[in-house]
């Protein structure tokens, strides 16, 4: 032994061991290997097929005693073969000798022809000393000297994968990497029990390190960028060395994903803090929380430039503060616009999420459901906004903000998708825009799938088709009685056409309608580039976008225009919106609808307001100069409502008597053979009687006592209550005549004016005449003609039009009514004018549109009362010509009256 020490002593580390008497050595001073082997021994071999008894645990010992530490050893003797291989002893740090402790273990055996003639004294020694120590050893029955246990079954291959990593999930199994291919991919030797191992490759979790030189398909593929550092880093680390695998899952292509654990911690942290890895989303879901201490590690490597991220530089948009703002409008699942504290207005895109694709068989029909669970959970709230980066401009889009938003201390990104309605987008690897709460968005994603929420489901939703009952004035004015029995219909705001005029959404009626505000005068916004506003109609459209774009609202309908539109009262947080517009100045009082209204006081009163504040349009208001210009001013029953523009015709109001009788009247029916008119005179008083009446008399013949009816005739010309058939209820009704065969009475509703044939059971004593008589109420449908109008009732065709076009601009509306002259049998000569016109910014006269479309003739012969009003008929009689030259109506052949 001491002979030894007279040779030439030599330092270096053990890389790794190959068998229980061979190592592979590096130098201390470069990365230059040797193969040396222990002298004068052998120990069994580990093969790929049939591995030799004892063999790994041969291995083990020495590999446990060696790897990874600085030896000192002695070179006694070469072979020359193939490859130099040097035979020696070696010092550890211990102050043990090898191989003198594998033989004293048993793991080791002298080789048959270690005794060679031309041994050296020393070698003698030693050899002398070897053969003691394996004598004893041998006695003990140490190592290979052991009768049993020395078979450990390796496979290098796993049968099933899939249920290998099932029955393992989440556990940890002692191993030992066998080879280290690159910084994220190793070959381990997984101990799965005392007598069987397994080889296989295994993927380290959560990163991706630069992938080592390849060949593929004969072509030489270079190292990507800090491929052999990244190697090299994991190599010196772990090779040969015992590490605790957890088995998370399988890659696509089978190979196991597993923490690699050293007893000094993970690899991939260690990795991704020296910026020799970048973290991969793929692994996310199955890392689960642990992914955020290798995102917090790939962090520090970025912020320190390190390796991979020598360079970087963090996104415009990073380390912005939070800013608070409230949501404007839900542009898309992952898109909203908001508005901040300094009124700007801006488009922000979720990071990391994307809504339902529209196109997907799978995913479009969710589209609606998700976008209205994030209205309702958004629109018009505070929230955070953390902005995370920047989109550049691409394929038509502007460059976009991309953050992360919290409504409280909710993340709406993740609420979306643990509720099935957004999926999470898959970045690359260079994205910077990503969500800071990536892995929790993925880990949602993947529980929302396995439970089927939302657009996962295999189910389809319920379609929900809203049925728009604007697009006709029939539909509409179906629709219209139906909500006029309604108070404060819940709807929702679809979209702002103007400051006073809405589409909106009645969810439980599935309805979808034009809702214009009535008592109100609002400017017209441009509707198009090339369309000039009108003076503040822009600012009451932005305010109207503001306060009511897709807000919750409630609405009561009153009546409808002639394109199908609903008029009424909008609601929004409970205050009338008529109210908010006039107190900013951006609308006007329509004084004579208002004051037909029960919010005459709080309208007027607003109104008042903004001209005390000189707001919107009463930007220049004079006290003074209206006061002085009351007398000569309109009748406020000129203005109109609706958008539309106050004041009637210049020559209207020229040839108009100096005092008109004005009242406000609702059009209940249209005589077909005539085109005589009946109508009810619409005041707050007469209206309150009306309802009171019209209530204790449906009262009235909903109770048993007053059910008795009659087989027999009733009397013409007596007042009964009758039955109408469109909605079942009980109205004052006067017979007109009797069919007795059909047991049926022609019946006229005095107070509605229309008629119809009602059978005899639905007929019945009227009830207490001084509860229901006339002298209690009187009729309140009065009989009236169109002044100036001369109708074709010689023609049915042409009477048909006319017919159907009154009913069109005049039935079931609210109309103002001028009263020309009235008969001793109380026949009203009327010009009806329509305060909500047809679209054209002005009052509409509604006998001058007759005429004018050719659906009536001025009458040749004229009344007395008309001879009087020259101007008026000269004017009547110029859009008679008018219908005349473009042949409109019963003009279509010619002039009628040249014959």
């Amino acid at each position: 032994m001491s002979d030894s020490s007279k040779r030439h002593l030599l330092h270096a580390k053990v890389k790794s061991v190959l068998s229980g008497d061979t190592l592979v050595l590096t130098s201390l001073e470069s990365s230059q290997e040797r193969l040396f082997s222990l002298a004068f021994v052998s120990a069994p071999k580990l093969q790929r097929d049939n591995e030799e008894a004892f063999a790994f645990q041969s291995r083990d010992f020495l590999r446990r005693a060696t790897v990874g530490k600085v030896i000192q050893f002695v070179v006694l003797y070469t072979i020359p073969t193939g490859n130099k291989r040097e035979y020696g002893t070696v010092t550890l740090q211990s102050g043990e000798e090898l191989p003198d402790v594998c033989i004293a273990e048993g793991w080791a055996k002298l080789r048959e022809d270690s005794r060679r003639k031309d041994l050296s004294e020393a070698s003698e020694s030693l050899l002398n000393h070897l053969e003691h120590l394996q004598g004893k050893a041998k006695a003990d029955g140490k190592g290979l000297w052991a009768a049993q246990g020395g078979h450990i079954e390796n496979s290098h291959e796993i049968p099933d994968p899939k249920a290998f990593a099932q029955k393992f999930n989440g556990k940890d199994l002692d191993a030992i990497v066998e080879r280290v291919l690159t910084g994220d991919r190793m070959i381990l030797r997984l101990l799965v029990s005392p007598s069987k191992h397994i080889q296989t490759i295994v993927t380290v979790a959560g990163i991706r390190a630069p992938k080592r030189a390849n060949t593929a398909e004969g072509k030489e593929q270079p190292a990507e960028p800090l491929a052999n550092e990244s190697h090299q880093f994991v190599e010196t680390r772990l090779l040969q060395r015992s590490v605790k695998a957890k088995v998370l899952g399988l890659t696509p292509q089978n190979q196991l994903i597993c923490i690699v654990k050293h007893p000094n911690g993970s690899i991939a942290d260690f990795l991704l803090k020296e910026g020799l890895a970048q973290c991969t989303d793929f692994h996310s879901t199955l890392l689960g929380a642990e992914m955020k201490t290798l995102r917090q590690a790939e962090k520090h490597a970025k912020d320190n430039q390190l390796g991979l991220f020598k360079g970087h530089v963090e996104s415009k948009a990073s380390g912005a503060s939070d800013v608070d703002a409230t949501v404007s409008r839900i542009v898309r699942v992952d898109t909203i616009s908001v508005r901040t504290k300094s009124g700007g207005e801006k488009t922000v895109q979720l990071s990391s999420i994307r809504g339902p694709k529209p196109k997907d068989d799978k995913q479009g029909p969710h589209e609606q459901d998700a976008k209205e669970f994030l209205r309702k959970k958004l629109i018009g709230k505070h929230i955070r906004v953390s902005t995370d980066g920047i989109k550049p401009p691409s394929e038509g889009f502007p460059e976009r903000e991309v953050a992360t938003i919290f409504a409280g201390n909710n993340n709406v990104a993740l609420i979306l998708v643990e509720a099935g309605y957004a999926s999470v987008i898959r970045h690359r690897k260079d994205d910077t825009d990503r969500s800071p709460y990536y892995d929790d968005l993925l880990a949602a994603e993947e529980a929302a799938q396995s439970e089927q929420k939302g657009m996962w489901s295999s189910k389809a939703p319920a379609a929900k088709a809203y049925q728009d009952y604007s697009d006709s004035l029939q539909k509409a004015k179906i629709q219209s009685s139906v909500l006029q029995r309604q108070k404060r219909v819940p709807a929702v705001v679809d979209y702002v056409k103007s400051g006073s005029r809405f589409t909106v959404l009645i969810p439980r009626e599935n309805a979808k309608l034009t809702f214009v505000i009535s008592c109100i005068r609002c400017p017209r916004s441009a509707r198009n580039p090339n369309e000039k506003a009108e003076p503040f109609g822009q600012e009451a459209h932005d305010l109207a976008n503001r306060r009511c774009l897709q807000r919750d609202v409630e609405i009561d309908v009153e009546s409808t225009d002639k394109q199908g539109g609903f008029i009424g009262t909008l609601y929004i947080n409970r205050e009338n919106f008529a109210k908010v517009l006039l107190e900013e100045g951006y609308a006007t009082v329509h004084a004579y609808s208002a004051e037909q209204s029960s919010h005459a006081t709080e309208l007027f009163a607003a109104e008042q307001k903004a001209k005390d504040a000189r707001k919107g349009v009463w930007h220049d208001y004079d006290p003074a100069a209206e006061e002085a210009d009351g007398a000569g001013a309109p009748d406020s029953t000129q203005s109109t409502t609706n958008g539309t523009v106050n004041g009637s015709s210049s020559t209207t109001a020229s040839s108009a008597p100096a005092k008109k009788d004005y009242r406000d009247i609702i059009v209940t029916h249209i005589d077909p053979a005539t085109c005589a008119l009946k109508f009810q005179h619409i005041s707050p008083a007469a209206s309150h009687a009306l309802s009171t009446l019209m209530s204790a008399f449906r009262t009235f013949h909903l109770s048993p006592s007053s059910s008795s009816s009659s087989d027999t005739a009733p009397k013409t010309g007596e007042i009964l209550a009758g039955k109408f058939s469109e909605d079942g209820e009980w109205y004052r009704a006067r017979i007109r005549r009797n069919d007795r065969d059909a047991k049926t009475s022609d019946v006229l509703f005095i107070d509605y004016g229309n008629s119809e044939m009602v059978p005899w059971k639905d007929i019945r004593p009227l009830g207490p005449a001084e509860k229901f008589g006339t002298g209690k109420l009187k009729a309140q449908a009065m009989d009236a003609q169109l002044s100036f109008c001369q109708f074709p009732t010689g023609n049915k065709e042409y009477m048909d039009d006319a017919v159907a076009f009154l009913r069109e601009v005049l039935e079931g509306k609210q109309v103002v009514g001028s009263v020309d002259f009235v008969e001793k049998e109380g026949l009203l000569w009327v010009t009806v004018f329509d305060p909500n016109g047809r679209g054209e910014g002005k009052e509409v006269n509604v006998n001058e549109e007759v005429v004018g479309e050719g659906l009536a003739m001025v009458p040749r012969k004229l009344k007395g009362w008309e001879v009087g009003r020259g101007e008026v008929v000269k004017r009547f009689r110029e859009r008679e010509e008018e219908a005349k030259g473009e042949r409109r109506g019963m003009w279509e052949y010619g002039d009628l009256t040249e014959d």
